[in-house]
Protein backbone atom coordinates (compact mmCIF):
# COMPACT_ATOMS: atom_id res chain seq x y z
CA UNK A 1 0.00 0.00 0.00
CA UNK A 2 2.97 2.31 0.49
CA UNK A 3 4.20 1.98 -2.39
CA UNK A 4 1.11 2.77 -4.35
CA UNK A 5 0.30 5.81 -2.18
CA UNK A 6 4.15 7.19 -3.10
CA UNK A 7 3.48 6.19 -7.06
CA UNK A 8 0.24 8.22 -6.54
CA UNK A 9 1.44 11.44 -4.82
CA UNK A 10 3.65 12.40 -8.04
CA UNK A 11 0.57 12.35 -10.07
CA UNK A 12 -1.37 14.27 -7.64
CA UNK A 13 1.43 17.33 -7.75
CA UNK A 14 0.71 18.39 -11.17
CA UNK A 15 -3.21 19.19 -10.47
CA UNK A 16 -1.95 21.18 -7.17
CA UNK A 17 0.55 23.14 -9.52
CA UNK A 18 -1.57 23.76 -12.10
CA UNK A 19 -3.58 25.73 -9.17
CA UNK A 20 -1.68 27.48 -8.37
CA UNK A 21 -0.06 29.34 -11.57
CA UNK A 22 -1.72 32.50 -12.32
CA UNK A 23 -4.13 32.56 -14.74
CA UNK A 24 -2.91 35.53 -17.31
CA UNK A 25 -6.29 35.53 -18.95
CA UNK A 26 -7.71 36.55 -15.36
CA UNK A 27 -5.32 39.20 -14.80
CA UNK A 28 -5.89 40.97 -18.35
CA UNK A 29 -10.14 40.56 -17.18
CA UNK A 30 -9.36 41.94 -13.74
CA UNK A 31 -7.27 45.14 -15.52
CA UNK A 32 -10.24 45.63 -17.79
CA UNK A 33 -12.57 45.72 -15.53
CA UNK A 34 -10.23 48.49 -13.27
CA UNK A 35 -9.48 50.15 -16.94
CA UNK A 36 -10.97 53.64 -15.32
CA UNK A 37 -8.91 53.87 -11.94
CA UNK A 38 -5.74 52.95 -14.40
CA UNK A 39 -6.80 55.54 -16.86
CA UNK A 40 -7.26 58.17 -13.75
CA UNK A 41 -3.86 57.27 -12.46
CA UNK A 42 -2.02 57.35 -15.78
CA UNK A 43 -3.71 60.83 -16.99
CA UNK A 44 -2.70 61.84 -13.54
CA UNK A 45 0.79 61.13 -14.16
CA UNK A 46 0.82 62.42 -18.03
CA UNK A 47 -0.76 65.76 -16.34
CA UNK A 48 2.20 65.97 -13.92
CA UNK A 49 4.99 64.75 -16.54
CA UNK A 50 3.71 67.97 -18.40
CA UNK A 51 4.17 70.18 -16.00
CA UNK A 52 7.79 69.05 -15.27
CA UNK A 53 8.51 68.96 -18.72
CA UNK A 54 7.25 72.73 -18.86
CA UNK A 55 8.69 74.08 -15.70
CA UNK A 56 12.13 72.48 -15.56
CA UNK A 57 14.62 75.12 -15.98
CA UNK A 58 16.34 74.90 -19.51
CA UNK A 59 19.50 73.81 -19.85
CA UNK A 60 22.00 74.55 -22.49
CA UNK A 61 25.35 72.42 -23.12
CA UNK A 62 28.42 73.69 -24.45
CA UNK A 63 31.62 71.02 -25.44
CA UNK A 64 35.15 70.99 -27.10
CA UNK A 65 37.06 68.06 -27.95
CA UNK A 66 40.82 68.02 -28.00
CA UNK A 67 44.18 65.75 -28.18
CA UNK A 68 46.59 65.87 -25.35
CA UNK A 69 49.74 66.59 -26.61
CA UNK A 70 53.62 66.78 -25.48
CA UNK A 71 56.77 67.42 -26.92
CA UNK A 72 59.42 65.62 -27.65
CA UNK A 73 61.41 64.25 -24.49
CA UNK A 74 65.20 64.40 -24.94
CA UNK A 75 67.83 65.85 -22.07
CA UNK A 76 70.95 66.37 -23.32
CA UNK A 77 73.75 64.79 -21.29
CA UNK A 78 75.63 67.78 -20.11
CA UNK A 79 72.15 69.27 -18.49
CA UNK A 80 71.37 66.16 -17.27
CA UNK A 81 74.59 66.22 -15.38
CA UNK A 82 74.53 70.08 -14.10
CA UNK A 83 70.90 69.26 -12.80
CA UNK A 84 72.27 66.26 -10.88
CA UNK A 85 74.29 69.03 -8.65
CA UNK A 86 70.50 70.20 -7.36
CA UNK A 87 69.77 66.37 -6.55
CA UNK A 88 66.76 66.53 -10.03
CA UNK A 89 67.14 63.38 -12.74
CA UNK A 90 66.22 64.94 -15.45
CA UNK A 91 66.51 61.13 -17.31
CA UNK A 92 62.79 60.31 -15.86
CA UNK A 93 61.95 63.61 -17.87
CA UNK A 94 59.73 62.84 -20.66
CA UNK A 95 56.28 61.89 -21.44
CA UNK A 96 55.91 59.40 -18.82
CA UNK A 97 55.67 62.66 -16.53
CA UNK A 98 52.75 63.97 -18.63
CA UNK A 99 49.32 64.09 -16.84
CA UNK A 100 47.26 60.53 -18.28
CA UNK A 101 43.97 61.78 -19.34
CA UNK A 102 42.46 59.24 -17.26
CA UNK A 103 43.22 61.81 -14.66
CA UNK A 104 41.55 64.68 -15.63
CA UNK A 105 37.86 63.50 -14.39
CA UNK A 106 39.59 63.97 -11.18
CA UNK A 107 41.18 67.06 -11.54
CA UNK A 108 38.06 68.40 -12.01
CA UNK A 109 37.14 67.92 -8.03
CA UNK A 110 40.74 69.61 -7.42
CA UNK A 111 39.89 71.99 -4.29
CA UNK A 112 42.47 74.71 -6.10
CA UNK A 113 41.09 73.92 -9.59
CA UNK A 114 37.80 74.49 -8.51
CA UNK A 115 38.42 77.51 -6.13
CA UNK A 116 39.82 79.42 -9.15
CA UNK A 117 36.70 77.86 -11.80
CA UNK A 118 34.30 79.70 -8.94
CA UNK A 119 36.16 82.75 -9.05
CA UNK A 120 36.06 83.30 -12.79
CA UNK A 121 33.89 86.22 -14.08
CA UNK A 122 31.91 85.37 -17.06
CA UNK A 123 29.47 86.78 -18.99
CA UNK A 124 25.74 86.48 -18.82
CA UNK A 125 23.11 87.69 -21.16
CA UNK A 126 20.66 88.49 -18.56
CA UNK A 127 23.54 90.80 -16.80
CA UNK A 128 25.67 93.91 -18.64
CA UNK A 129 28.85 93.00 -16.44
CA UNK A 130 30.61 89.57 -15.60
CA UNK A 131 30.04 87.84 -12.21
CA UNK A 132 31.76 85.43 -10.80
CA UNK A 133 30.29 81.87 -10.71
CA UNK A 134 30.62 82.00 -6.99
CA UNK A 135 28.32 85.18 -6.52
CA UNK A 136 26.09 83.30 -9.29
CA UNK A 137 25.16 80.54 -7.10
CA UNK A 138 25.03 81.71 -3.91
CA UNK A 139 23.15 85.13 -4.88
CA UNK A 140 19.68 84.77 -5.05
CA UNK A 141 19.70 87.73 -7.04
CA UNK A 142 21.50 86.03 -10.06
CA UNK A 143 20.21 82.20 -9.77
CA UNK A 144 16.75 82.62 -8.84
CA UNK A 145 15.07 78.87 -7.74
CA UNK A 146 12.51 77.45 -10.55
CA UNK A 147 9.30 76.26 -9.27
CA UNK A 148 9.90 73.05 -9.05
CA UNK A 149 13.41 73.76 -6.87
CA UNK A 150 11.29 75.63 -4.19
CA UNK A 151 9.04 72.52 -4.11
CA UNK A 152 11.70 70.24 -3.89
CA UNK A 153 13.27 72.57 -1.05
CA UNK A 154 9.95 72.88 1.16
CA UNK A 155 8.86 69.09 0.62
CA UNK A 156 12.06 66.44 0.23
CA UNK A 157 14.39 68.73 1.56
CA UNK A 158 12.41 70.14 4.74
CA UNK A 159 14.07 68.49 7.01
CA UNK A 160 17.39 69.70 5.86
CA UNK A 161 15.82 73.07 5.62
CA UNK A 162 14.13 72.78 9.82
CA UNK A 163 18.03 71.74 10.75
CA UNK A 164 19.52 74.68 8.96
CA UNK A 165 17.41 77.08 11.17
CA UNK A 166 18.21 75.36 14.45
CA UNK A 167 21.51 75.14 13.96
CA UNK A 168 21.76 79.05 12.53
CA UNK A 169 24.55 79.97 10.06
CA UNK A 170 27.73 79.22 11.29
CA UNK A 171 30.41 81.98 11.34
CA UNK A 172 33.36 81.86 9.43
CA UNK A 173 35.63 83.23 12.13
CA UNK A 174 34.62 80.59 14.48
CA UNK A 175 36.31 77.75 12.23
CA UNK A 176 38.53 75.47 13.97
CA UNK A 177 40.91 75.97 10.78
CA UNK A 178 43.00 79.18 10.63
CA UNK A 179 43.21 81.29 7.71
CA UNK A 180 47.22 80.80 8.01
CA UNK A 181 47.48 77.49 8.61
CA UNK A 182 48.11 76.83 5.02
CA UNK A 183 45.47 74.16 4.37
CA UNK A 184 42.49 74.19 1.99
CA UNK A 185 39.60 75.02 3.67
CA UNK A 186 36.30 75.75 2.10
CA UNK A 187 33.02 78.25 3.28
CA UNK A 188 29.49 76.37 3.29
CA UNK A 189 28.97 78.53 0.40
CA UNK A 190 31.99 77.95 -1.38
CA UNK A 191 31.38 73.93 -0.89
CA UNK A 192 27.71 74.24 -2.48
CA UNK A 193 29.25 76.11 -5.44
CA UNK A 194 31.71 73.15 -5.72
CA UNK A 195 28.83 70.50 -5.67
CA UNK A 196 27.33 72.60 -8.12
CA UNK A 197 30.28 73.19 -10.45
CA UNK A 198 31.48 69.43 -10.72
CA UNK A 199 27.66 68.64 -11.79
CA UNK A 200 27.96 70.99 -14.62
CA UNK A 201 31.26 70.74 -16.11
CA UNK A 202 31.97 66.75 -16.93
CA UNK A 203 35.02 65.20 -18.86
CA UNK A 204 34.54 61.94 -21.01
CA UNK A 205 37.34 59.87 -22.36
CA UNK A 206 37.31 57.99 -25.35
CA UNK A 207 40.21 55.70 -24.99
CA UNK A 208 39.67 54.27 -28.47
CA UNK A 209 40.24 57.14 -30.94
CA UNK A 210 41.95 58.93 -27.98
CA UNK A 211 40.68 62.35 -27.72
CA UNK A 212 38.87 64.23 -24.55
CA UNK A 213 35.35 66.12 -24.44
CA UNK A 214 35.06 68.71 -22.20
CA UNK A 215 31.25 69.66 -21.78
CA UNK A 216 29.80 72.30 -19.32
CA UNK A 217 26.22 73.13 -18.21
CA UNK A 218 24.25 76.58 -17.86
CA UNK A 219 21.02 78.10 -17.86
CA UNK A 220 22.43 80.10 -21.17
CA UNK A 221 23.91 79.83 -23.88
CA UNK A 222 25.98 82.23 -23.37
CA UNK A 223 26.88 81.17 -20.03
CA UNK A 224 27.43 77.60 -20.94
CA UNK A 225 30.38 78.56 -23.46
CA UNK A 226 31.96 81.11 -21.06
CA UNK A 227 32.08 78.19 -18.36
CA UNK A 228 33.34 75.77 -20.95
CA UNK A 229 35.95 78.09 -22.01
CA UNK A 230 37.26 78.97 -18.44
CA UNK A 231 36.97 75.20 -17.49
CA UNK A 232 39.27 74.36 -20.52
CA UNK A 233 42.25 76.83 -19.96
CA UNK A 234 42.39 75.88 -16.48
CA UNK A 235 42.73 72.80 -17.33
CA UNK A 236 45.09 73.23 -19.96
CA UNK A 237 47.16 75.29 -17.25
CA UNK A 238 46.98 72.84 -14.20
CA UNK A 239 47.97 70.13 -17.00
CA UNK A 240 51.04 72.51 -17.83
CA UNK A 241 52.28 73.02 -14.76
CA UNK A 242 52.46 69.70 -14.11
CA UNK A 243 54.30 68.23 -16.83
CA UNK A 244 56.73 71.45 -16.58
CA UNK A 245 57.37 71.01 -12.99
CA UNK A 246 60.68 69.01 -13.06
CA UNK A 247 62.20 71.00 -16.08
CA UNK A 248 61.06 74.64 -14.08
CA UNK A 249 63.02 73.32 -11.13
CA UNK A 250 66.01 72.50 -13.52
CA UNK A 251 65.45 76.30 -14.84
CA UNK A 252 65.60 77.66 -11.73
CA UNK A 253 68.58 75.93 -10.48
CA UNK A 254 70.59 77.11 -13.59
CA UNK A 255 69.03 80.35 -13.51
CA UNK A 256 71.07 80.97 -9.99
CA UNK A 257 74.31 79.48 -10.66
CA UNK A 258 74.44 81.20 -13.55
CA UNK A 259 73.74 84.62 -11.81
CA UNK A 260 76.22 83.32 -9.33
CA UNK A 261 79.19 82.74 -12.56
CA UNK A 262 77.94 85.94 -13.74
CA UNK A 263 78.62 88.04 -10.78
CA UNK A 264 82.24 85.71 -9.94
CA UNK A 265 83.33 86.25 -13.68
CA UNK A 266 82.56 90.10 -13.54
CA UNK A 267 84.33 90.55 -10.45
CA UNK A 268 87.59 88.17 -11.65
CA UNK A 269 87.56 90.09 -14.95
CA UNK A 270 87.38 93.57 -13.08
CA UNK A 271 90.47 92.55 -11.30
CA UNK A 272 92.91 91.65 -14.26
CA UNK A 273 92.07 94.76 -15.60
CA UNK A 274 92.64 96.89 -12.75
CA UNK A 275 96.26 94.60 -12.09
CA UNK A 276 97.37 95.29 -16.01
CA UNK A 277 96.28 99.26 -15.62
CA UNK A 278 98.29 99.38 -12.61
CA UNK A 279 101.48 97.04 -13.97
CA UNK A 280 101.55 98.54 -17.78
CA UNK A 281 105.63 97.53 -17.94
CA UNK A 282 105.90 93.96 -15.66
CA UNK A 283 109.64 93.48 -15.18
CA UNK A 284 109.65 91.21 -12.09
CA UNK A 285 108.58 87.51 -11.51
CA UNK A 286 106.69 87.93 -8.51
CA UNK A 287 104.15 90.92 -10.71
CA UNK A 288 104.20 87.94 -13.40
CA UNK A 289 102.92 85.11 -11.40
CA UNK A 290 100.25 87.31 -10.16
CA UNK A 291 99.39 87.82 -13.50
CA UNK A 292 99.25 84.51 -14.92
CA UNK A 293 97.19 83.87 -11.31
CA UNK A 294 94.50 86.58 -12.31
CA UNK A 295 94.43 85.42 -16.03
CA UNK A 296 93.96 81.59 -15.14
CA UNK A 297 91.12 82.78 -12.75
CA UNK A 298 89.71 84.88 -15.44
CA UNK A 299 89.85 82.44 -18.14
CA UNK A 300 88.18 79.68 -15.53
CA UNK A 301 85.45 82.13 -14.65
CA UNK A 302 84.80 82.59 -18.11
CA UNK A 303 84.03 79.12 -19.25
CA UNK A 304 81.96 78.32 -16.62
CA UNK A 305 79.96 81.54 -17.31
CA UNK A 306 79.94 80.68 -20.92
CA UNK A 307 79.38 77.35 -20.06
CA UNK A 308 76.31 78.19 -18.18
CA UNK A 309 74.76 80.91 -20.33
CA UNK A 310 74.39 77.45 -23.05
CA UNK A 311 72.93 75.43 -20.33
CA UNK A 312 70.21 77.95 -19.77
CA UNK A 313 69.19 78.62 -23.18
CA UNK A 314 68.75 74.64 -23.71
CA UNK A 315 66.91 73.95 -20.70
CA UNK A 316 64.44 77.57 -21.74
CA UNK A 317 64.31 75.13 -25.03
CA UNK A 318 63.79 71.60 -22.89
CA UNK A 319 61.33 73.58 -20.75
CA UNK A 320 59.10 74.90 -24.49
CA UNK A 321 59.38 71.23 -25.81
CA UNK A 322 58.22 69.19 -22.71
CA UNK A 323 55.18 72.24 -22.70
CA UNK A 324 52.12 69.78 -23.43
CA UNK A 325 49.71 70.97 -25.86
CA UNK A 326 45.90 70.52 -25.78
CA UNK A 327 45.39 70.11 -29.80
CA UNK A 328 41.36 71.33 -30.27
CA UNK A 329 39.98 69.58 -32.34
CA UNK A 330 36.15 71.18 -31.67
CA UNK A 331 36.55 74.38 -30.71
CA UNK A 332 33.69 75.71 -28.07
CA UNK A 333 30.81 77.10 -29.71
CA UNK A 334 27.26 78.96 -28.37
CA UNK A 335 25.02 76.41 -27.78
CA UNK A 336 21.79 77.50 -30.41
CA UNK A 337 19.60 74.63 -29.04
CA UNK A 338 18.81 73.68 -25.50
CA UNK A 339 20.23 69.96 -23.75
CA UNK A 340 17.47 70.10 -21.37
CA UNK A 341 14.34 69.22 -20.87
CA UNK A 342 13.65 66.15 -22.96
CA UNK A 343 9.91 67.47 -22.51
CA UNK A 344 9.12 64.68 -25.27
CA UNK A 345 10.85 62.03 -23.16
CA UNK A 346 9.82 63.08 -19.97
CA UNK A 347 6.20 63.19 -21.22
CA UNK A 348 6.39 59.45 -22.20
CA UNK A 349 8.30 58.47 -19.00
CA UNK A 350 5.21 59.92 -17.00
CA UNK A 351 3.09 58.72 -18.83
CA UNK A 352 4.64 55.14 -18.68
CA UNK A 353 4.95 54.65 -14.90
CA UNK A 354 1.21 56.16 -14.33
CA UNK A 355 0.55 53.14 -16.45
CA UNK A 356 2.83 50.57 -14.57
CA UNK A 357 1.69 52.38 -11.56
CA UNK A 358 -1.78 51.81 -12.09
CA UNK A 359 -1.57 48.27 -13.07
CA UNK A 360 0.63 47.11 -9.66
CA UNK A 361 -1.65 48.99 -8.02
CA UNK A 362 -5.18 46.77 -8.82
CA UNK A 363 -3.02 44.01 -8.21
CA UNK A 364 -1.52 45.38 -4.81
CA UNK A 365 -4.55 46.53 -3.61
CA UNK A 366 -6.71 43.20 -4.50
CA UNK A 367 -3.72 40.95 -3.17
CA UNK A 368 -4.06 42.86 0.07
CA UNK A 369 -7.95 42.53 0.21
CA UNK A 370 -7.70 38.54 -0.55
CA UNK A 371 -4.81 38.16 2.06
CA UNK A 372 -2.45 35.95 0.66
CA UNK A 373 -1.59 33.83 -2.41
CA UNK A 374 -5.35 32.63 -3.64
CA UNK A 375 -5.99 36.13 -4.75
CA UNK A 376 -6.14 34.93 -8.68
CA UNK A 377 -8.64 32.28 -7.74
CA UNK A 378 -11.17 34.33 -5.95
CA UNK A 379 -11.01 36.47 -9.02
CA UNK A 380 -12.33 34.03 -10.77
CA UNK A 381 -14.78 32.41 -8.34
CA UNK A 382 -16.33 36.45 -8.52
CA UNK A 383 -16.35 36.23 -12.09
CA UNK A 384 -18.06 32.88 -12.15
CA UNK A 385 -20.60 34.62 -9.49
CA UNK A 386 -21.39 37.54 -11.59
CA UNK A 387 -22.01 35.14 -14.65
CA UNK A 388 -24.23 33.16 -12.49
CA UNK A 389 -25.77 36.40 -11.29
CA UNK A 390 -26.35 37.63 -14.99
CA UNK A 391 -27.78 34.52 -16.50
CA UNK A 392 -30.34 34.38 -13.45
CA UNK A 393 -31.53 37.85 -14.15
CA UNK A 394 -31.41 36.90 -18.13
CA UNK A 395 -33.84 34.04 -17.10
Amino acid sequence: MSEQQNIQQPVSQPADAQEQEIDLIALVKRLWKKKIFIIYVTVAFMLLGLMVALFSKKEFTASTTFVPQTGKSGVSSSVSSLASLAGINLGQMGGSDAMSPTVYPQLLSNVDYIKDLMYTPIKFEEWPEKITLFDYFTNEEYNKPTFFGTVKKYTIGLPGVILGAIRGEKDEADSLVSADSGLNTLSEDEYSCMKALTQLVSITINDKDGYVELSARMGEPVAAAELATAAFRLLEKYVTEYKIEKAKSTLDFVNDRFDEAKADFEEKQLAYARFKDANRSITSATAQIAESRLRQEYDLANTIYTELARQRVQVELQVKEDTPVLSVIKPIVVPVEKSKPKRAIILIAFTFLGGCLGCASVFGLDFIKHQGSSWPRKWRTEEEEEADNSKEVVA
